[in-house]
């Protein structure tokens, strides 16, 4: 029997602040609330939008590092996969909830501040993988350092950068 793929890839702007919670067992879990909008147009070639919204669910430490990051505006691309759920409600009826349960987010450097990172004052770009920032530099703060040489004779210019 063949495989399936469930992948779901979102680009778009959180419509709340994220939600941080944990279990019982301590597990931490992201809950996000993620717009997308699209326009086209019509049979009468008026542009229209249309929004969606999407429930994203983020699991462990990468949710928790996150949870410190983002906010209300942010523009985030998402990839992960469809889950559906069902539970029965206050007056017993069966309910179903579908959402997306995030393997990676990236900072798109866009939204609420005009550019850059979220926490970013300086406005240029970049991306964030969905670790935090664990394995990034902090954002320079617009200083006017010079970069490091990384320990290389004449100074560090181009062709000594050891990659």
């Amino acid at each position: 029997m063949a495989e399936g793929l469930n992948r779901v890839m979102l680009l778009g702007n959180l419509g709340a602040d994220p939600e941080l919670r944990y279990t019982q067992s301590g597990s931490a879990v992201l809950n996000m609330r993620l717009a997308t909008t699209e326009s086209y147009l019509d049979k009468n070639k008026v542009r229209q939008e249309r929004t969606d919204w999407h429930n994203i669910v983020l699991w462990g430490k990468r949710g928790e590092a996150l949870a410190k990051f983002l906010t209300k505006g942010t523009t985030i691309f998402v990839e992960g996969g469809l889950r559906t759920s069902s539970y029965d409600d206050k007056e017993g009826n069966k309910r179903y909830k579908t959402e997306i349960h995030a393997n990676n987010i990236i900072l798109a450097g866009r939204g609420r501040g005009g550019g850059g990172e979220a926490g970013d004052p300086s406005g240029g770009g970049g991306r964030r993988g969905g670790g935090g920032p664990s394995g990034s530099a902090p954002p320079s703060g617009g200083t006017d350092e010079a970069p490091p040489d990384f320990g290389a004779p004449g100074g560090g210019g181009d062709d000594d950068i050891p990659f």
